[in-house]
């Protein structure tokens, strides 16, 4: 009975999707040396166990061998991608599509009113009624884009190919992305098709210049930046001086001229007193 429990245990154990994940990852580990010690896989992966695990957890999600993964996985400016011909090769193994074809758009690729786009059908198509296009690509993209322009293209001195190429990754970008894992083509990525805009290369708006008034109104008083002049405000009501008082004894003084002044005539407190006051401070 006790051996019993022990069997149902490690197989409640083995079936945990955590145990499962460690046990792939070391299986992928032992695979990813023994890769990384042979002398067929490109120098992106030799000695490098890290590269190799990943290639071969992709390799294992795409359902290809790790081996054809690893030669058809480059790394492009930092990019990891993978080359045209293997990626047609996973679009036409998947089972989802017909084999990709291609319409072309006139007769000679090294004409400007050339064109292609790639196409296929559905595999439930079976009367092929409803073709899945692809998009247009044409000089007027091409030259748009740059493409033509840059160090070494291939699009002067083998276009058709070229044009093969951008018109099947097109596809594949559109209707299957999950086949190349939303990596990019090695053309694509050498002729800039892939735009991966970070946020420091676009440039802030400019904000509209204001001009700085000449004056700074410190809440007394008016200070010319030019010429350092102090300018007094007026006051805003009929006997309210013009600035306000500076010190304690400033307002103290003010306070008692003001409530002189609204007192009668004969009421009012001699000068001598509260003026003399001040004055002698």
């Amino acid at each position: 009975m006790a051996k019993e429990l022990t069997v149902q245990e490690q197989r409640e154990l083995l079936a945990n999707p955590i145990i499962q994940e460690v046990k792939k990852f070391e299986m992928q580990q032992r695979m990813a040396n023994m890769y990384a010690t042979s002398t067929i896989v490109p120098d992106t992966y030799r000695k490098n166990i890290g590269n190799c695990v990943i290639a071969i957890d992709m390799a294992m999600r795409m359902g290809v061998n790790p081996l054809a993964a690893m030669q058809n996985l480059y790394i492009v400016h930092g990019m990891p991608a993978w080359s045209t011909q293997f990626l047609v090769a996973c679009v036409n193994k998947c089972g989802r599509f017909t084999p990709l074809e291609y319409e072309a758009g006139g007769d000679d690729p090294f004409k400007k009113n050339f064109k292609m786009r790639a196409l296929a059908y559905a595999i439930n198509d079976v009367k092929k009624e409803h073709p899945l296009y692809g998009t247009w690509i044409t000089w007027a993209m091409i030259d748009g884009e740059g493409w033509s322009k840059k160090a070494g293209s291939k699009w002067l001195t083998m276009p058709e190919q070229m044009f093969r190429y951008r018109a099947a990754s097109f596809w594949a970008r559109t209707y299957a992305p999950e086949i190349s894992m939303g990596f990019p083509t090695q053309e694509d990525v050498m002729d800039g098709a892939i735009i991966d805009v970070e946020a420091e290369d676009i440039p802030a708006p400019e904000e509209p210049a204001t001009e700085q008034p000449s004056t700074v109104d410190d809440g007394t008083n008016t200070v010319d930046q030019e010429t350092g002049e102090v300018k007094e405000q007026p006051a805003t009501e009929p006997g309210q001086p013009a600035t306000k008082p500076a010190t304690p004894a400033d307002a103290i003084k003010q306070a008692i001229k003001k409530q002189a002044s609204n007192q009668p005539a004969a009421d009012k407190p001699g000068d001598s007193q509260e003026g003399n006051l001040f004055d002698q401070q």
